[in-house]
C-alpha cells in the first residue's frame, strides 16, 4: 500500500507559538480520511497544516513526509472569509467613476487558479473567456454566476466558486473543509456525489485529486469515508476506521441523551440569571451605558416592526427582490430559506441597513420609514445581528479582545474604541461565562478558530436583549455542543417575549419550534417568494 503523508511525532506551529505539541498520522492510497472534533481543538490547525498555512514541524526523532507538497488547495469557510475580506481591503470604489468598483469577478478568480495572478483592468485572457464550458465549472454550478463580483456572491456561491477554482487548478490534494454549511439541498446533493465520485476513484484516475474533508460535526458524512481522526483540546482523541469510530459515536450519544434534559434545564437557569444580572449591572449604572429604550415607555409600541411594500432590489439586469410585500409582527418568529443566490442576505441586508437600495424602497422600521432623517445607529440599536458580513468585518479587527467584542454588542460597533466601563467589563464576563468562554477575557478574536468566533458573535448579538434578533446561518462552522447550545439560547431568547426572531437557516434540524412564520424565496419565479404559517 502507497503510503500519501506521513506525521511522526510532529508539532503545528505558527510564528509565535506551538499549537499542537505532538502528532502522528499516516494517510494511505486507498484511504478517504475525515478530521472531525470540536472548535478550537485543533482540526483546523491539522488541516491547515496539511495545506501549509501552519507548518509541521518534526521532534526530536521525528519524521514529515507528504508527497502532495505544494499542490494543496483548501475550500473553507476560513478561506471564504479570507477572500471576501481581501476583496473588500482592496475596493477602489472611491476612485472608480460611478462609484462601484466590483473587484475580482468570479470568471477571473477561477482562471487566476491556471495562470496566476491577472492584473486588475487587463483584457480577459483566452482561459478565462473558455470557462463557461469547462466541465469543472458546470459541475460547480458556477456558470451564472462568473461575471458577478465575489464580494456580491452568497457564502454557498464563493464556496462553490473556490471548488472550482481548485479542480481546474489541479491539485493533487484537496481538502474540504465544512463543505456542507449554508449549502441548499440541491447543492448537497451535488457536492455529496461529487466527493463520493472523486474519494472512491483518487488514484486511479491522475487527472482527480486526493480528498480529505473536514467537520466540525458527524453530519451528512459521505459513504466514502473509511478513517477518522478526531481532535480535541489539541491532541488526538481517536485515530481509526469509521466503523471503529461509529461505534465511540454510539456510546457518547446514549450517554448524552441520559443528561439531555439536565444539562438543557441547567443552561436554561444560568441564561436567565445572566439575562437578570445583566439587567441589574444596567440598573446600577449611573451613565446607563447599557441601558437601551427596549422598555422606555416613549419608544415605539407597535407591533409592526418592519414592513416591506412593494419592495425590488437588484444591480444592472440582475434582480433579487420582487415586488416583496412582508410585515414583520412583534413576537411573530419568522424563518427564512430559499436556494443560494436566492436574495436572503440582500433581503436581511435591507434591514440591517448594509444595503443602500432601502432608502429608494419603502420600508418602514420601528413605524419609521427608512431615509427619513433616521441615523443607521438609531436602526441597529434595536438589532442584534449574526451573519456572514458581520463575521467578515470582525474579522478586520481581530486583535480585539473576545470582553471587547462582547462589549461591542451594546455600542452597535465593530471593534471597541473606548475603553469599557466596569459595568460593561462585569457584564461581557458573565456572557463570556455562558457561552463557555470563562477565563478568556483577554484572548484576541483572531486567535479563536472559525466555529468559536462564530459563538463569540451570537452572545454579542444577544447582550442587549434586542428587539429584532437577526441570525443568517448562524450555525455555521459551529460543532455539535456549540450548535445545540446556540439553538437553546435563541429559543429560550425568543420565549422571554423581548426579542422577535428573523431566522435564515438551509438546515431543517436547525429550524425553531417558534419559527412559525416562513418566508420562502423563489429566484426567478413569479411571484418571486412565499409566504407560510405553520
Amino acid at each position: 500500500m502507497k503510503t500519501l503523508i506521513t506525521i511522526n511525532k510532529c508539532r503545528i506551529e505558527n510564528e509565535c507559538s506551538i499549537i499542537v505539541p505532538e502528532l502522528t498520522w499516516e494517510m494511505n492510497a486507498g484511504e478517504v480520511w475525515l478530521v472531525i472534533g470540536p472548535n478550537g481543538g485543533g482540526k483546523a490547525d491539522f488541516v491547515n497544516a496539511l495545506s501549509g498555512n501552519l507548518k509541521m514541524t518534526p521532534n526530536t526523532e521525528g519524521l514529515y513526509s507528504n508527497i502532495f507538497k505544494d499542490s494543496t488547495d483548501i475550500v473553507s469557510l476560513e478561506r471564504a472569509a479570507r477572500l471576501i475580506q481581501e476583496e473588500r481591503e482592496n475596493d477602489e470604489s472611491e476612485y472608480v467613476e460611478g462609484g462601484v468598483d466590483i473587484g475580482r469577478t468570479g470568471r477571473v478568480f477561477i482562471a487566476e487558479g491556471i495562470i496566476g495572478t491577472i492584473k486588475k483592468g487587463a483584457p480577459l485572457p483566452p482561459e478565462a473567456k473558455a470557462l463557461d464550458n469547462d466541465p469543472n465549472v458546470k459541475l460547480c454550478g458556477v456558470q451564472s454566476i462568473l461575471d458577478r463580483g465575489l464580494k456580491y456572491m452568497s457564502t454557498g456561491e464563493i464556496r462553490r466558486t473556490l471548488l472550482a477554482r481548485a479542480l481546474i487548478s489541479h491539485k493533487k490534494l484537496l481538502i474540504l473543509s465544512d463543505p456542507f454549511a449554508g449549502l441548499d439541498i440541491e447543492s448537497r446533493t451535488i457536492l455529496l456525489d461529487f466527493f463520493n465520485n472523486i474519494a472512491q476513484n483518487a488514484g486511479k484516475d491522475e487527472n482527480l485529486p486526493y480528498i480529505i474533508l473536514g467537520m466540525e460535526r458527524w453530519h451528512e458524512i459521505p459513504d466514502a469515508i473509511t478513517n477518522v481522526i478526531e481532535f480535541k483540546d489539541k491532541t488526538v482523541s481517536f485515530c481509526g476506521t469509521r466503523i471503529d469510530y461509529e461505534k465511540i459515536l454510539s456510546e457518547r450519544n446514549t450517554e448524552k441523551e441520559a443528561n439531555a434534559q439536565e444539562e438543557k434545564a441547567s443552561f436554561a437557569g444560568e441564561l436567565g440569571n445572566t439575562l437578570k444580572e445583566t439587567e441589574i449591572l444596567q440598573n446600577e449604572s449611573s451613565n446607563d451605558t447599557l441601558k437601551s429604550d427596549i422598555n422606555d415607555p416613549n419608544s415605539q409600541s407597535s407591533e409592526a416592526l418592519i414592513q416591506m411594500n412593494n419592495v425590488n432590489v437588484g444591480w444592472g439586469d440582475h434582480r433579487v427582490l420582487v415586488d416583496l410585500n412582508w410585515t414583520l409582527n412583534k413576537g411573530d418568529h419568522w424563518l427564512v430559506r430559499g436556494p443560494n443566490g436566492s436574495g436572503k442576505t440582500t433581503f436581511l441586508e435591507l434591514i440591517t441597513g448594509d444595503n443602500k437600495q432601502v432608502y429608494c424602497n419603502d420600508i418602514h422600521m420601528f413605524g419609521i420609514k427608512r431615509g427619513s432623517g433616521e441615523t443607521i445607529w438609531d436602526i441597529k440599536k434595536h438589532l442584534g445581528i449574526v451573519s456572514y458580513r458581520l463575521h467578515v468585518e470582525y474579522r478586520m479587527v481581530g486583535n480585539t479582545s473576545l470582553k471587547d467584542v462582547i462589549v461591542s454588542g451594546f455600542r452597535d460597533s465593530i471593534g471597541l474604541y473606548e475603553a469599557a466601563t466596569d459595568v460593561e467589563t462585569a457584564a461581557a464576563k458573565k456572557w463570556l461565562k455562558l457561552g463557555g468562554f470563562e477565563g478568556r477575557e483577554t484572548e484576541s478574536f483572531g486567535s479563536l478558530s472559525y466555529g468559536e468566533q462564530r459563538a463569540i458573535l451570537i452572545l454579542r448579538s444577544a447582550v442587549k436583549c434586542p428587539k429584532i434578533l437577526i441570525l443568517d446561518e448562524p450555525c455555521h462552522g459551529l460543532d455539535e455542543q456549540y450548535r445545540e447550545k446556540i439553538l437553546q439560547l435563541m429559543e429560550l431568547i425568543a420565549e422571554g417575549g423581548t426579542t422577535t426572531l428573523l431566522h435564515v437557516t438551509h438546515d431543517p434540524s436547525e429550524v425553531l419550534p417558534c419559527e412559525k412564520h416562513i418566508l420562502e424565496l423563489h429566484p426567478n419565479e413569479n411571484p418571486m417568494y412565499k409566504i407560510i404559517t405553520k
